[in-house]
């Protein structure tokens, strides 16, 4: 039996051969010798083989073992992904290698706005969500030392103590890794050489323990079927609602894990080997699983009951005595745990350096902190610390869950986590409507629920109380974690993937409709959506006002200065060579923009160089796209103003017509009343009189005849009254008939003059320029006579100067003629000034000797003959104006 020392000095040896190879490639690869193995396709989907951690190398012949055939579903969902990578892995990669991110977290942020809020959220949920996996690779490696240390009498393993130091040691390997190198899309062909030998390796491993399982222990491929089909694991037991769970779950891990996403998108070379991959994966998935069902079976068959069936990959050899078989399948589970902890921590502690750190950094630093390479050694000693926080977050975890679940189990877990990324994900690839707060509200809701209903009832030390699990949060029995609204009967990962994916895509939708897209999401959804139209850059700079040197200062600060020299002059030569520095030409800030991108992210890099530059633009496509998108937003938006205009103007309508029913109400009740009271006046004087004369026998003659004559007059008021009532009422129905007749201004002024002023002691004195008033006119001459005697005539009752006049002049505009009527009294008031044209309305009572129904006739017979009557404020005595059309054809006719 090999002694834990053996185990270890074999474990740093290997590490140190890995470590080798990859110092060996990335020397080759920054030389500008890369073999043509680094740059293959098979070791692309080679470094694919990172999904399968410990959990595929040791979990999935235990998961076999409880679970039967249900394994294979977390090898389904990424072979679905691969075989349907034309339509979702080519986009993703294309845009990837256009926008030069770094991270998951960087895609997502660059596709929503470069919003570095909704980078910090996925990269928040990334790190919680991939604790859990990181803490089964550290139990993976533990319980493989166990099985060695049962075998060691001189040894003792305390498991706590083994998995602290492996976490230890696992973020040494990270860190000697994965942060040699800032540059993430330099490529890291080391770690990607290294990932593909440990793919080798473990499936080497995995392989042989099948082969010897099969035809060392079994006898062959016919008695390991029989074996099978005695086994448990021989029935077929199928929970339909379990396998699509799980295999949607695996589908969406293998596309959003930060590692995969790492090795899948941001090391691809070339976007031909996903051709080569979409085979070969799937090739490599079902050889790591061809033994996995042998392996369980075997292993139920003939260990003790109750051992780890975890572990039948390590113990069958070993209790067969096979300790070289043993010794190299410990080499493949440790390959499988340790590529994983190394891309993971790399990945993440990028997310984390990248949105979190660096922008607080420079943010408190401000514009004068300009030492050669301060942000470069600030992102390295960052993304080093972050790696030795995660390996110790999964150290928690594993003491907080007590380490005893399956390894299974805790995939799930994160697998669940990790997939609350995919719906703003897919929505950013396909919806150019998808919006960063739709992405925020969608992702935090679903997080919050995974967190609440699979994350926290799986830790121990009372994280979660029993009372909550048992009757919910608040003592709400529909929330509790395990039946959520209610609903008892389901798995609960099922129950949770389908609340926590239903929701967050839910929401995330209904957010996204109900928000408007700035102008760079519209812009970057254009990119992102319509990736393969314009994927030769993602976007551009105009109208630069940088100086070279400050640039060259600020990549200095990110690259260092040898890289940022180097890159400087390789610049200038591309521009043909003058100068000391290159031009800040578009092109030349499209590739700085794409170099810092690579190291610190493309939203800080975007943000950084635009702080010095000023102005970025994209394609004319992209303009086009977002201007059309634009156009459909605002005839949209232009056809809800217009019903809303509509439904305005028609309440303002509705609004008018009951204001103007309830004025003519009023007005019909002060009509009645006026009309009651200036027939009663002259009737009650006619009664009054001509009782008199009928009772009183001792009048004389002279007396009788003074009360005939009042009785006379009173009639003939009566008289005019009831004629104006008619004509009025004629008028305002429309019903008048108009005798049309040609004939001179002057000659209906002279009639009307002379009209008016007849039967006054003192008539007023009337001026006229009769030379304009030779004027032809076609109206209704007797109407407009009318109107003109009116209106004298009320300058005769109400000019109240010493000397009454009446100037009447005539003039033209454009094709109307203007009589104006003023006199040299004190005119009207102005609260009377507005009221005069209404039926009834006297401004002087005392003085009236009407009805106060003449200027409303007036201004009917002028509305009549197309014309218009208005008092004419701001003149020294009262003054009318009439207007009327030089040829009037008036509708009225008829």
């Amino acid at each position: 039996m090999a002694s834990l020392n053996v185990l270890a000095l074999v474990c740093l040896g290997y590490v140190a051969f890995l470590f080798f190879i990859a110092f060996l490639a990335d020397r080759m690869a920054s030389r500008g010798v890369s073999a043509a193995w680094m740059r293959s396709p098979l070791t692309y989907t080679l470094s694919l083989s990172i999904y399968c951690t410990a959990w595929t190398f040791y979990g999935a012949v235990g998961y076999a073992a409880r679970s039967g055939l249900e394994f294979v579903t977390i090898y389904l969902g990424p072979t679905l992904v691969m075989v349907g990578w034309w339509w979702g892995l080519r986009k993703l990669v294309r845009v990837g290698r256009s926008q030069r991110v770094t991270s998951i977290a960087d895609l997502l942020s660059a596709r929503y706005g470069k919003s570095n809020t909704l980078a910090i959220g996925v990269t928040v949920l990334a790190v919680i969500g991939v604790t859990p996996y990181i803490s089964l690779q550290l139990q993976s490696i533990t319980l493989s030392f166990s099985i060695f240390a049962e075998a060691d009498p001189l040894r003792s393993l305390n498991e706590t103590t083994t998995v602290l130091w492996v976490a230890v040691g696992l973020a040494v390997f990270a860190i000697l890794f994965g942060t040699r190198n800032l540059n993430a899309n330099e490529r890291h062909h080391g770690v990607v050489t290294a990932i593909a030998l440990e793919a080798v390796v473990k499936l080497v491993a995995l392989l042989a323990v099948g082969i010897f399982v099969v035809w060392g222990i079994a006898g062959g491929v016919s008695e390991t079927f029989a074996r099978i089909d005695a086994s448990r694991i021989g029935q077929w037991q199928v929970d339909g609602g379990r396998w699509a769970t799980i295999t949607f779950l695996s589908a969406a891990a293998f596309v959003c894990l930060p590692r995969m996403f790492q090795v899948m998108v941001v090391e691809n070379e070339d976007e031909r080997h996903l051709r080569v991959a979409a085979w070969a994966f799937p090739l490599y998935l079902m050889l790591m699983s061809l033994f996995v069902v042998p392996i369980a079976a075997i292993g139920l068959e003939l260990l003790p009951e109750g051992s780890n069936p975890d572990l039948f990959v390590l113990t069958l050899p070993l209790a067969q005595g096979q300790q070289g078989l043993a010794m190299l399948s410990f080499l493949g589970g440790f390959s499988s745990a340790t590529s994983m902890a190394i891309v993971a921590a790399m990945a993440l502690s990028t997310m984390v350096s990248n949105h979190i750190v660096t922008p607080i950094w420079l943010r408190t630093q401000g514009p004068g902190a300009s030492v050669s390479g301060d942000v470069r050694n600030v992102v390295l000693f960052t993304r080093r610390i972050t790696i030795a926080v995660i390996m110790l977050l999964g150290y928690f975890y594993y003491k907080l869950s007590g380490g005893g679940a399956a390894l299974a189990a805790i995939g799930l877990i994160s697998f669940a986590g990790v997939a609350q990324i995919l719906p703003a994900l897919v929505g950013g690839l396909f919806w150019r409507g998808a919006t960063r707060i739709g992405a925020l509200a969608g992702i935090s809701t679903g997080f919050a629920i995974w967190l609440y209903t699979m994350l926290l009832p799986t830790l121990g030390g009372g994280v979660l109380p029993d009372s909550v699990l048992a009757n919910g949060l608040f003592g709400l029995s529909w929330l509790r974690p395990h039946a959520l609204f209610g609903i008892e009967a389901l798995d609960p990962t099922v129950h949770a993937v389908i609340w926590s994916m239903s929701l967050n895509a839910v929401v995330f939708c209904a957010v996204s409709l109900a928000s408007f897209p700035s102008p760079i999401e519209r812009l970057q959804g254009a990119q992102f959506v319509n990736v393969f139209d314009h994927s030769s850059g993602p976007r551009g700079w105009t109208g630069s006002f940088a100086q070279s040197e400050d640039l060259m200062v600020m990549s200095q600060r990110i690259l260092g200065a040898t890289e940022a020299q180097a890159f400087f002059q390789r610049e200038l030569a591309r521009q043909g060579g003058r100068g000391s520095l290159p031009e800040p030409t578009p092109e030349f800030l499209e590739r700085l923009e794409r170099e810092l991108s690579a190291s610190i992210g493309a939203a800080a890099a975007h943000a950084m160089i635009g702080q010095i530059v000023g102005g970025s633009s994209v394609s004319v496509e992209d303009l086009l796209a977002v201007a059309d998108e634009t156009a459909q937003m605002l005839e949209y938006s232009s056809r809800l103003e217009m019903q809303s205009a509509e439904l305005s103007r028609t309440a303002r309508k509705l609004q008018e017509t009951n204001e103007k029913l309830t004025q003519i109400s009023e007005q019909k009740d002060a009509f009645l009343s006026q009309v009651s009271h200036e027939l009663r006046t002259p009737m009650t004087s006619i009664r009054a009189f001509s009782e008199i004369l009928r009772d009183d026998d001792t009048l004389d003659q002279e007396g009788k005849s003074r009360y005939a004559s009042i009785i006379h007059d009173e009639a003939l008021r009566l008289t005019r009254l009831l004629n104006d009532l008619l004509d009025l009422s004629v008028l305002e129905s429309g019903q008048v008939s108009l005798n049309m007749t040609e004939g001179t201004l002057q000659e209906v002024l002279d009639h009307a003059v002379s009209t008016a002023v007849a039967g006054f002691d003192r008539p007023i004195r009337v001026f006229r320029d009769t030379a304009d008033e030779a004027v032809e006119i076609r109206s209704d001459l007797d109407r407009l006579a009318q109107v003109f005697i009116n209106l004298i005539a009320n300058a005769q009752k109400y000019c109240d100067a010493e000397n009454p006049e009446l100037s009447i002049s005539v003039s033209r505009q454009d094709e109307v003629l203007i009589i104006d009527f003023v006199d040299n009294g004190s005119g009207i008031s102005p609260e009377f000034q507005q009221m005069i044209f209404e039926k009834f309305s006297r401004v002087s009572p005392e003085r009236a000797g009407g009805a106060g129904l003449g200027l409303a006739i007036c201004r009917e017979i002028i509305q009549r003959l197309d014309g218009d009557i208005s008092y004419l404020s701001g003149r020294l005595g009262g003054a009318f104006r009439v207007t009327l059309p030089l040829v009037s054809e008036n509708a009225a006719l008829g």
